[in-house]
Order: C-alpha cells, then structure tokens, then sequence
C-alpha cells in the first residue's frame, strides 16, 4: 500500500475549493496554505487562456526531508505518507530547504487573529493550539480521514473532480490505471525523490 494522488489538469477550474477545504480541516494559521492553486496565462492575445497547477506535498517516496531530519520529526510512514510529528521538531527547518516542492511551512509566531481587531473566533480558539509555535507544519493527506475510509478534504471538496487518490502500488486502482492510461507525469522527476503526486497532461 502506497498512498497517492492524481491531478487531471484538464478538470481543474482554479475554483481554489482545494485550498479552503485543506485550510478549514487543518486550521492552518493565517496565510500558510498546506495547499494551493499556481495560475499562469498561456498563449498570446487574443487566443490567450488560463492555466491551473494544485501544489501540495508531493509524499515522495525517497524524501529528502526525511533524509535531512536530524530528530526523526519528518517520517515516511509504511503506507507512504509522510508526515512531521510536531512534539519532535526542533524548527531547524533543514526539511524546508530540502523539499524540492515548498511544500512545507513554518510556524514563526503563536495564530493570529484571522480578521485582525475582530478577536477570535470560537474555530480558532478550539484549533489554534494544535499548531506549536516554532516548528514545520505540512499537508499529511488527510492521513486520519483516510484511515476512516474518507479521502482527503481537497479531494472530497473538488468540485470537477480533478483529484483522484488511491493506492499507486495496486496497479488496478484507479489512480494507476490514470497514470498509465494518460501519461501522468511529476514534478521535477531530476530530483530523484519519486513523488507520489502524479498530474495529468492538461
């Protein structure tokens, strides 16, 4: 068993229901998104069009992250998920430089008002303790709704169903039946981490 994810480009609308969906499960503090949508303009006028890219963490299966570690906080878990446990994480931020995907984010400060002035809100005040000031934090891919049978909230939120998760080492899953059938593709493959993200051409 080997979690991952596809990305069909030619679904994806930009509608971003990715990023506020991994922003509301997560309660990440203000501007760190765990996941978010690059646009770019494509073409020249007048036959211009807009493209989409979801970022996420792309769960390598060689992690440099992991490798960088000096604490053993960033962990590839046995199903593939890899995950930074908070408590062991000293905030040398080694990972971050690592990730070939800026797929991570540090915590500089205690959660911050999310409208400044306005005070906390009840949803902040009940999940603001769970991000610890001075470490890394990152997507995990929903890793405890995918153990109750969910998939992960970008993938439940996506409203053209654009993100396909399942298990890469069942090659009748869905998800690798795609990657062949499409020529699914990584981010930066030089980088020899084999990433668990996989995108399909747009």
């Amino acid at each position: 068993m080997r979690y991952g994810m596809v990305i069909d480009l030619n679904r994806c609308i930009g509608c971003h229901a990715c990023t506020a969906a991994c922003k509301v499960k997560n309660a990440t503090p203000p501007g760190v998104f765990y996941t978010k949508v690059l646009q770019e303009e494509i073409g020249r006028y007048p036959k211009v069009r807009l493209s989409f890219k979801p970022i996420l963490c792309m769960h390598c299966d060689d992690p440099a992250c992991v490798e960088v570690c000096p604490t053993g906080a960033s962990q590839k878990l046995e199903n593939g998920v890899v995950v930074v446990d908070q408590e062991k994480c000293i905030g040398c931020r080694y990972c971050m430089v690592a990730c070939p995907y800026n797929a991570r984010s540090f915590n500089f400060e205690d959660a911050a008002e999310y409208f400044p002035g306005k005070g906390y809100t009840p949803y902040e005040l009940t999940r603001n303790k769970e991000h610890i000031t001075g470490v890394v934090g990152k997507c995990d891919f929903c890793i405890d709704r995918v153990e109750e049978g969910k998939d992960p909230a970008c993938v439940q939120a996506c409203v053209s169903g654009a993100r396909i998760f399942g298990d890469l080492d069942d090659p009748n899953s869905e998800i690798s039946k795609l990657i062949v059938s499409r020529a699914g593709y990584q981010l930066n493959p030089e980088q020899g981490t084999e990433p668990s993200v996989y995108y399909l051409p747009g």
